[in-house]
Protein backbone atom coordinates (compact mmCIF):
# COMPACT_ATOMS: atom_id res chain seq x y z
CA UNK A 1 0.00 0.00 0.00
CA UNK A 2 2.76 2.42 0.90
CA UNK A 3 4.62 1.59 -2.30
CA UNK A 4 1.55 2.33 -4.43
CA UNK A 5 0.98 5.63 -2.64
CA UNK A 6 4.61 6.71 -3.17
CA UNK A 7 4.43 5.88 -6.84
CA UNK A 8 1.21 7.87 -7.29
CA UNK A 9 2.70 10.85 -5.50
CA UNK A 10 5.74 10.79 -7.72
CA UNK A 11 3.53 11.24 -10.82
CA UNK A 12 3.12 9.17 -13.96
CA UNK A 13 6.12 7.14 -14.99
CA UNK A 14 8.03 8.29 -18.11
CA UNK A 15 8.64 5.88 -20.96
CA UNK A 16 11.88 4.05 -20.67
CA UNK A 17 13.05 5.35 -24.04
CA UNK A 18 12.71 9.02 -22.94
CA UNK A 19 14.71 8.71 -19.74
CA UNK A 20 18.32 9.78 -20.19
CA UNK A 21 18.08 9.90 -23.99
CA UNK A 22 20.89 12.09 -25.38
CA UNK A 23 19.91 14.92 -27.81
CA UNK A 24 20.39 14.25 -31.49
CA UNK A 25 23.28 16.48 -32.73
CA UNK A 26 22.09 16.31 -36.34
CA UNK A 27 18.62 17.51 -35.35
CA UNK A 28 20.07 20.36 -33.31
CA UNK A 29 22.25 21.48 -36.22
CA UNK A 30 19.28 21.28 -38.58
CA UNK A 31 17.16 23.44 -36.28
CA UNK A 32 19.92 26.00 -35.95
CA UNK A 33 20.36 26.10 -39.71
CA UNK A 34 16.62 26.61 -40.21
CA UNK A 35 16.64 29.39 -37.61
CA UNK A 36 19.56 31.09 -39.36
CA UNK A 37 17.82 30.92 -42.73
CA UNK A 38 14.68 32.26 -41.09
CA UNK A 39 16.54 35.42 -40.11
CA UNK A 40 18.36 35.73 -43.44
CA UNK A 41 15.40 34.93 -45.71
CA UNK A 42 13.72 38.39 -45.54
CA UNK A 43 16.95 40.13 -46.57
CA UNK A 44 17.59 37.59 -49.34
CA UNK A 45 14.06 38.00 -50.70
CA UNK A 46 14.33 41.80 -50.57
CA UNK A 47 17.69 41.79 -52.39
CA UNK A 48 16.40 39.35 -55.00
CA UNK A 49 13.24 41.35 -55.73
CA UNK A 50 14.57 44.90 -55.64
CA UNK A 51 18.20 44.40 -56.75
CA UNK A 52 18.64 41.01 -58.34
CA UNK A 53 15.62 41.06 -60.66
CA UNK A 54 16.21 44.62 -62.00
CA UNK A 55 19.88 43.81 -62.59
CA UNK A 56 19.12 40.61 -64.50
CA UNK A 57 16.32 42.34 -66.40
CA UNK A 58 18.65 45.17 -67.40
CA UNK A 59 21.27 42.73 -68.66
CA UNK A 60 18.69 40.83 -70.70
CA UNK A 61 17.25 44.08 -72.09
CA UNK A 62 20.67 45.09 -73.42
CA UNK A 63 20.48 42.14 -75.82
CA UNK A 64 16.92 42.84 -76.96
CA UNK A 65 15.26 45.12 -79.47
CA UNK A 66 13.29 46.89 -76.76
CA UNK A 67 11.18 49.82 -78.04
CA UNK A 68 8.01 51.67 -77.00
CA UNK A 69 5.96 49.24 -79.08
CA UNK A 70 7.17 46.45 -76.81
CA UNK A 71 4.93 47.78 -74.03
CA UNK A 72 1.90 47.16 -76.24
CA UNK A 73 2.89 44.06 -78.20
CA UNK A 74 5.00 42.39 -75.53
CA UNK A 75 7.52 41.40 -78.19
CA UNK A 76 11.18 42.26 -77.69
CA UNK A 77 13.23 39.95 -79.90
CA UNK A 78 16.87 39.30 -79.14
CA UNK A 79 19.26 41.13 -81.44
CA UNK A 80 22.55 39.74 -80.16
CA UNK A 81 25.21 42.37 -79.54
CA UNK A 82 23.66 44.96 -81.84
CA UNK A 83 22.88 47.34 -78.96
CA UNK A 84 26.41 47.05 -77.59
CA UNK A 85 27.90 47.62 -81.02
CA UNK A 86 25.75 50.71 -81.62
CA UNK A 87 26.72 52.21 -78.26
CA UNK A 88 30.47 51.60 -78.68
CA UNK A 89 30.41 52.98 -82.22
CA UNK A 90 28.56 56.10 -81.13
CA UNK A 91 30.88 59.09 -80.92
CA UNK A 92 28.84 60.50 -78.05
CA UNK A 93 29.67 57.46 -75.90
CA UNK A 94 33.39 58.24 -76.08
CA UNK A 95 32.75 61.86 -75.11
CA UNK A 96 30.46 60.84 -72.27
CA UNK A 97 33.03 58.36 -70.96
CA UNK A 98 35.78 61.00 -71.02
CA UNK A 99 33.55 63.58 -69.33
CA UNK A 100 32.62 61.01 -66.68
CA UNK A 101 36.29 60.40 -65.93
CA UNK A 102 37.05 64.13 -65.66
CA UNK A 103 33.94 64.81 -63.62
CA UNK A 104 34.61 61.94 -61.20
CA UNK A 105 38.31 62.61 -60.68
CA UNK A 106 37.85 66.37 -60.31
CA UNK A 107 34.99 65.93 -57.86
CA UNK A 108 36.80 63.34 -55.74
CA UNK A 109 40.00 65.37 -55.50
CA UNK A 110 38.18 68.59 -54.58
CA UNK A 111 35.80 66.96 -52.11
CA UNK A 112 38.50 64.95 -50.39
CA UNK A 113 41.11 67.70 -50.08
CA UNK A 114 38.69 70.34 -48.79
CA UNK A 115 36.86 67.81 -46.60
CA UNK A 116 40.13 66.62 -45.06
CA UNK A 117 41.24 70.20 -44.42
CA UNK A 118 37.95 71.02 -42.68
CA UNK A 119 38.09 67.77 -40.68
CA UNK A 120 41.57 68.63 -39.38
CA UNK A 121 40.43 72.19 -38.65
CA UNK A 122 37.37 71.12 -36.66
CA UNK A 123 39.28 68.42 -34.77
CA UNK A 124 40.61 71.20 -32.55
CA UNK A 125 38.48 72.68 -29.79
CA UNK A 126 37.33 76.27 -30.22
CA UNK A 127 34.12 78.27 -29.60
CA UNK A 128 31.18 77.58 -31.96
CA UNK A 129 32.86 74.43 -33.26
CA UNK A 130 29.69 72.35 -33.18
CA UNK A 131 27.50 75.08 -34.69
CA UNK A 132 29.85 75.66 -37.61
CA UNK A 133 30.10 71.93 -38.31
CA UNK A 134 26.32 71.72 -38.34
CA UNK A 135 26.06 74.58 -40.84
CA UNK A 136 28.57 72.95 -43.17
CA UNK A 137 26.31 69.89 -43.30
CA UNK A 138 23.51 71.88 -44.97
CA UNK A 139 24.67 71.30 -48.61
CA UNK A 140 24.63 67.56 -47.94
CA UNK A 141 21.11 67.64 -46.48
CA UNK A 142 19.53 69.59 -49.33
CA UNK A 143 18.20 67.39 -52.18
CA UNK A 144 20.56 67.39 -55.15
CA UNK A 145 17.90 68.62 -57.57
CA UNK A 146 17.21 71.61 -55.33
CA UNK A 147 20.94 72.36 -55.12
CA UNK A 148 21.20 72.14 -58.90
CA UNK A 149 18.30 74.54 -59.48
CA UNK A 150 19.67 77.05 -56.95
CA UNK A 151 23.17 76.94 -58.43
CA UNK A 152 21.74 77.31 -61.93
CA UNK A 153 20.23 80.61 -60.84
CA UNK A 154 23.45 81.64 -59.12
CA UNK A 155 25.61 80.84 -62.17
CA UNK A 156 23.28 82.40 -64.73
CA UNK A 157 25.31 84.58 -67.07
CA UNK A 158 22.87 87.49 -67.20
CA UNK A 159 20.99 87.48 -63.90
CA UNK A 160 23.15 85.27 -61.68
CA UNK A 161 24.30 86.44 -58.27
CA UNK A 162 27.89 85.35 -58.90
CA UNK A 163 28.38 87.43 -62.03
CA UNK A 164 26.69 90.39 -60.36
CA UNK A 165 29.10 90.14 -57.43
CA UNK A 166 32.13 89.79 -59.71
CA UNK A 167 30.98 92.80 -61.73
CA UNK A 168 30.63 94.83 -58.54
CA UNK A 169 34.23 94.20 -57.48
CA UNK A 170 35.49 94.74 -61.03
CA UNK A 171 36.77 91.20 -61.65
CA UNK A 172 34.33 90.27 -64.38
CA UNK A 173 30.63 89.90 -64.65
CA UNK A 174 29.78 88.14 -67.89
CA UNK A 175 31.34 84.70 -67.45
CA UNK A 176 29.27 82.03 -69.24
CA UNK A 177 29.49 79.49 -66.43
CA UNK A 178 26.89 77.08 -67.81
CA UNK A 179 26.58 78.12 -71.44
CA UNK A 180 30.19 77.79 -72.57
CA UNK A 181 31.53 74.44 -73.75
CA UNK A 182 34.82 75.17 -72.00
CA UNK A 183 33.31 76.29 -68.67
CA UNK A 184 30.21 74.15 -68.24
CA UNK A 185 31.95 70.95 -67.10
CA UNK A 186 34.19 72.91 -64.71
CA UNK A 187 31.13 74.60 -63.22
CA UNK A 188 29.33 71.29 -62.74
CA UNK A 189 32.41 69.83 -61.04
CA UNK A 190 32.63 72.82 -58.67
CA UNK A 191 28.98 72.50 -57.70
CA UNK A 192 29.40 68.77 -57.05
CA UNK A 193 32.46 69.50 -54.92
CA UNK A 194 30.36 71.90 -52.85
CA UNK A 195 27.73 69.21 -52.36
CA UNK A 196 30.19 66.43 -51.45
CA UNK A 197 32.42 68.32 -49.00
CA UNK A 198 30.19 67.66 -45.93
CA UNK A 199 30.20 63.88 -46.47
CA UNK A 200 33.98 63.78 -46.69
CA UNK A 201 34.38 66.06 -43.70
CA UNK A 202 32.04 64.05 -41.46
CA UNK A 203 33.63 60.66 -42.24
CA UNK A 204 37.20 61.97 -41.97
CA UNK A 205 36.37 63.89 -38.81
CA UNK A 206 35.09 60.68 -37.24
CA UNK A 207 38.30 58.93 -38.26
CA UNK A 208 40.42 61.66 -36.68
CA UNK A 209 38.64 61.14 -33.36
CA UNK A 210 39.97 57.57 -33.28
CA UNK A 211 43.63 58.61 -33.62
CA UNK A 212 45.29 58.25 -30.17
CA UNK A 213 46.22 61.63 -28.69
CA UNK A 214 49.39 60.09 -27.25
CA UNK A 215 50.88 59.90 -30.74
CA UNK A 216 50.53 63.64 -31.22
CA UNK A 217 51.96 64.31 -27.77
CA UNK A 218 54.97 62.11 -28.52
CA UNK A 219 55.51 63.86 -31.86
CA UNK A 220 55.34 67.24 -30.13
CA UNK A 221 57.94 66.16 -27.57
CA UNK A 222 60.20 64.99 -30.40
CA UNK A 223 59.95 68.41 -32.05
CA UNK A 224 58.07 67.27 -35.16
CA UNK A 225 56.55 70.03 -37.27
CA UNK A 226 52.85 70.21 -38.02
CA UNK A 227 53.36 68.95 -41.59
CA UNK A 228 55.60 66.08 -40.42
CA UNK A 229 53.01 65.09 -37.81
CA UNK A 230 50.25 65.17 -40.40
CA UNK A 231 52.26 63.15 -42.91
CA UNK A 232 53.66 60.57 -40.46
CA UNK A 233 50.75 60.13 -38.04
CA UNK A 234 47.45 61.51 -39.33
CA UNK A 235 47.51 60.16 -42.88
CA UNK A 236 48.69 56.61 -41.99
CA UNK A 237 46.11 56.32 -39.21
CA UNK A 238 43.38 57.59 -41.53
CA UNK A 239 44.22 55.18 -44.37
CA UNK A 240 41.24 52.81 -43.80
CA UNK A 241 38.84 55.76 -43.54
CA UNK A 242 40.33 57.40 -46.64
CA UNK A 243 39.76 54.19 -48.59
CA UNK A 244 36.10 54.13 -47.55
CA UNK A 245 35.59 57.82 -48.41
CA UNK A 246 37.19 57.59 -51.84
CA UNK A 247 35.48 54.36 -52.90
CA UNK A 248 32.03 55.41 -51.69
CA UNK A 249 32.56 58.85 -53.18
CA UNK A 250 33.49 57.31 -56.51
CA UNK A 251 30.47 55.01 -56.58
CA UNK A 252 28.09 57.90 -55.87
CA UNK A 253 29.78 60.37 -58.23
CA UNK A 254 30.28 58.23 -61.32
CA UNK A 255 26.51 57.76 -61.78
CA UNK A 256 25.27 61.28 -60.94
CA UNK A 257 22.34 62.28 -63.10
CA UNK A 258 19.99 64.69 -61.35
CA UNK A 259 22.59 67.39 -60.66
CA UNK A 260 23.74 67.56 -64.28
CA UNK A 261 20.18 67.55 -65.59
CA UNK A 262 19.26 70.42 -63.28
CA UNK A 263 22.33 72.46 -64.22
CA UNK A 264 22.96 71.91 -67.93
CA UNK A 265 20.83 68.96 -69.11
CA UNK A 266 24.01 67.55 -70.65
CA UNK A 267 24.77 70.66 -72.70
CA UNK A 268 25.87 72.91 -74.16
CA UNK A 269 26.75 70.83 -77.24
CA UNK A 270 27.04 67.69 -75.07
CA UNK A 271 29.97 69.21 -73.17
CA UNK A 272 28.62 67.90 -69.83
CA UNK A 273 27.24 64.63 -71.14
CA UNK A 274 28.27 61.74 -68.85
CA UNK A 275 27.42 58.05 -68.77
CA UNK A 276 24.59 58.77 -66.35
CA UNK A 277 22.98 61.40 -68.56
CA UNK A 278 23.62 59.26 -71.66
CA UNK A 279 21.66 56.41 -70.07
CA UNK A 280 18.78 58.80 -69.41
CA UNK A 281 18.93 60.28 -72.91
CA UNK A 282 18.99 56.90 -74.66
CA UNK A 283 16.18 55.43 -72.57
CA UNK A 284 13.77 58.31 -71.98
CA UNK A 285 14.52 60.84 -74.72
CA UNK A 286 15.34 58.66 -77.72
CA UNK A 287 13.29 55.75 -76.27
CA UNK A 288 16.07 53.31 -77.18
CA UNK A 289 15.82 51.20 -74.04
CA UNK A 290 18.32 48.62 -75.27
CA UNK A 291 21.07 51.22 -75.69
CA UNK A 292 20.17 52.76 -72.33
CA UNK A 293 20.48 49.34 -70.71
CA UNK A 294 23.93 48.89 -72.26
CA UNK A 295 25.25 52.15 -70.78
CA UNK A 296 23.61 51.30 -67.46
CA UNK A 297 25.34 47.93 -67.41
CA UNK A 298 28.66 49.63 -68.07
CA UNK A 299 28.08 51.89 -65.07
CA UNK A 300 27.17 48.87 -62.94
CA UNK A 301 30.34 47.08 -64.05
CA UNK A 302 32.52 50.10 -63.21
CA UNK A 303 30.91 50.40 -59.77
CA UNK A 304 31.31 46.66 -59.17
CA UNK A 305 35.04 46.83 -59.95
CA UNK A 306 35.54 49.56 -57.37
CA UNK A 307 33.35 47.72 -54.87
CA UNK A 308 35.67 44.72 -55.18
CA UNK A 309 38.63 47.04 -54.73
CA UNK A 310 37.02 48.43 -51.60
CA UNK A 311 36.42 44.96 -50.12
CA UNK A 312 39.95 43.80 -50.90
CA UNK A 313 41.43 46.97 -49.39
CA UNK A 314 39.42 46.45 -46.21
CA UNK A 315 40.50 42.81 -46.05
CA UNK A 316 44.15 43.78 -46.37
CA UNK A 317 43.76 46.43 -43.68
CA UNK A 318 42.22 43.82 -41.38
CA UNK A 319 45.25 41.60 -41.80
Amino acid sequence: MSTTTASAAAGPALPATAVGKPPNPARIRRRRRLAQWGFIAPAVIFMALFFGYPLVRNIVMSFQDYSPSTFFTGESPFNGTANWSNVFNDELFGKALWHTILFTIGSLIGQFCIGLGLAVFFSRRFPLNGILRSLILLPWLVPMVVSGVVWRRILDQDTGVLNSFLGTIGVGGDTPWLTSTSMALISVVLVNIWIGIPFNMVILYGGLQEVPRELYEAASLDGASAWRTFRSITLPMLRPVITVVLVLGFMSTVKILDLILALTDGGPADSTQTLGTLTYQNSFVQLDFGAGAVVGNILILISAVFAVFYLRANRNEGK
